[in-house]
């Protein structure tokens, strides 16, 4: 009885046993069905929508950098270009560090302290992007990638080149690493330079390598030239003689502009010392400042040719009138003094001899808002407007505040700043028969913003009188032009310091035209606190006008109109 009970119970487990393998076989087989049919419904009948993931997978989209404008002269010679390069990177989660002799070859080819590459991947543990190196030429780009190290990347990127280097560097400017530009027209016209960068989709290997383009998604927009005024020979004359001068003379600094009389256009502004934009390792910034634009200084006894005119225009002084100067002058409690006492003179004489004395007496013959309103005219006080960044307005007190005195001393150049080239431009009231010229930096046809500041027969007048400054027994003997007339005036300015104005420290200033008769150009020098010996204008800087006006006239084809001064041609023959 009990053996027949147990045999039974054994038959009942084993039946429940069966069942549950034939449903796990059956939900089994079921699961392969199912499996089968979708591999076949995805590599078969659907197999577009697993490509299309396994792309999505490697393709990724890159950014396309843009080409940055060109910044040429007025004749298409180039002052900033931008070369292609390659900068490098890595993944460090992704470098061997056990490939040592591909990580050592590579640091040798880019130039980098043995150990660099180690210290980049062994610095922070969850970077996934560091430069190794940036702005590599192509040709070290290509031996890099011959190493094929995994972990290594290279995005093309551009460099600036600066072909006038040290010439141009202060109106130019340069841009930094991420091509940005920092100083000068590089950065003041940074948004039209730069363009518009572009981007394109890529397909990716395992290791992130780019291994094929797939598309453009947006092409790069370049960025616009720009086409200066500047005439770069010009500005290489100029940027030579200036150096010769701050040299010669021991100066702290100096600038130069030369402008055209007619269209008001910038043909070269310099200054020195300069720096090369390829190369500014270990340069101060105040280097970098373009001091013909950025400085200011006042201007002496180069704003007299302006005072007569005005006093001229406006009926003060008479054409045939004289004054008694007799060395000095009592304004108030103070005296205005001359280097020498000239005696008699009259209005010729008056710039001839640079009198302090008779501009003076002429200044306060003037109501203080007429002589203001000329100034104001002339632009000093105003920005020029030349389109470069960070130009200097200068000042000019306002005349409600004027003093005697002030109205004196403003007649000689102290009391009022200015930069290099607003002075040159006010001379163009002058050169262009008492048109006030608008400047620019950029090349132009005619200036079509321009003004009338004196009549055309005081300009012709005063710059009549402005040629025997650079007569022998004028103050600026040196700076005649070899076949040309010219027509300028000297400045020797003291210093103010934080107490007043500084003894043995001076501004040398020249400013003039040529020809003299019908003026092309306009140059300004300053040369700041010479120390060789000498410090008057017409000895320091006056020269370096001669030198600059007669190359640069002979580059622009001017006839000359001074036979007597042309040089003899030692050749045997009757020139």
């Amino acid at each position: 009885m009990m053996h027949f009970q147990g045999r039974s119970r054994t038959n009942k487990t084993a039946g429940n046993f069966s069942g549950r393998r034939q449903i796990v076989v059956i939900f089994i087989m079921a699961c392969m069905v199912v499996l089968v049919g979708r591999a076949v419904d995805l590599q078969v009948l659907n197999k577009q929508f697993l490509k299309e993931q396994g792309d999505m997978r490697h393709v990724s989209d890159v950014p396309v950098s843009a080409y940055r404008g060109m910044i040429k002269d007025r004749n298409g010679a180039p002052l900033a270009i931008s070369t292609p390069v390659e900068s490098i990177w890595m993944n460090p989660q992704e470098v061997d560090p056990a490939k040592e002799n591909e990580i050592r070859q590579m640091e040798k080819l880019l130039n980098s302290p043995k150990g660099k590459v180690n210290e980049l991947i062994n610095g922070d543990t969850h970077r996934q992007f560091v430069y190794v190196a940036r702005q590599v030429s192509p040709v070290i780009a290509d031996q890099v990638k011959a190493l094929k190290l995994a972990g290594v990347y290279f995005e093309r990127e551009f460099k600036r080149f600066y072909p006038a280097g040290e010439v141009s560097a202060h109106l130019v400017g340069f841009t930094d690493i991420d091509d940005i530009g920092q100083a000068g027209l590089e950065s003041g016209y940074e948004k039209s330079l730069k363009g518009i960068p572009g981007s394109k989709r890529v397909i990716r290997d395992g290791q992130r390598r780019i291994i094929e383009d797939v598309e453009n998604i947006k092409e790069p927009v370049a960025g616009k030239n720009l086409d200066l005024s500047i005439d770069q020979r010009i500005q290489y004359l100029a940027y030579r003689e200036l150096q010769l001068a701050v040299n010669l003379n021991k100066a702290k600094s100096a600038a130069l502009v030369v402008l055209d009389a007619k269209t008001g256009e910038i043909l070269a502004a310099v200054n020195q010392p300069s720096f090369n934009p390829n190369s500014r390792k270990g340069l101060k910034e105040s280097l970098y400042r373009n001091r013909s634009i950025t400085d200011v200084f006042e201007p002496g006894s180069t704003v007299k040719p302006f005072v007569v005119a005005a006093a001229l225009d406006g009926r003060y002084v008479k054409p045939n009138e004289v004054f008694e100067t007799h060395g000095t002058y009592q304004v108030g409690s103070h005296l205005v003094k001359d280097v020498h006492n000239y005696g008699t003179l009259d209005l010729t004489g008056v710039l001839k001899k640079s009198s302090n004395v008779a501009v003076s007496q002429m200044a306060l013959r003037m109501p203080p808002e007429y002589f203001w309103g000329v100034y104001n005219k002339l632009g000093f006080g105003v920005a020029p407007g030349s389109g470069f960044p960070g130009e200097a307005n200068g000042s000019l007190l306002d005349y409600q505040s004027w003093h005697e005195f002030d109205r004196a001393t403003l007649s000689f150049g102290y009391g009022v700043s200015t930069s290099a080239l607003q002075l040159a431009r006010a001379y163009t009231a002058l050169a262009d028969d008492g048109i006030l010229h608008s400047v620019s930096l950029f090349r132009r046809d005619e200036d079509v913003d321009q003004q009338r500041v004196f009549s055309a027969k005081t300009a012709k007048r005063v710059r009549a009188m402005l040629e025997t400054v650079l007569m022998k027994d004028g103050t600026a003997y040196e700076g005649r032009v070899e076949g040309y007339s010219a027509a300028g005036k000297t400045g020797t300015v003291k210093k103010a310091g934080a107490g007043g104005y500084v003894e043995k420290s001076y501004f040398s200033v020249f400013a003039g035209m040529a020809p003299a008769k019908n003026p092309r150009l306009i140059i300004v020098v300053m040369v700041d606190e010479p120390s060789a010996g000498q410090y008057y204008g017409g000895i320091v800087s006056a020269p370096v006008f001669s030198k600059v006006m007669a190359g640069a006239l002979r580059v622009l084809e001017v006839a000359p109109d001074q036979q007597d001064n042309m040089p003899i041609l030692l050749t045997g023959k009757a020139p």
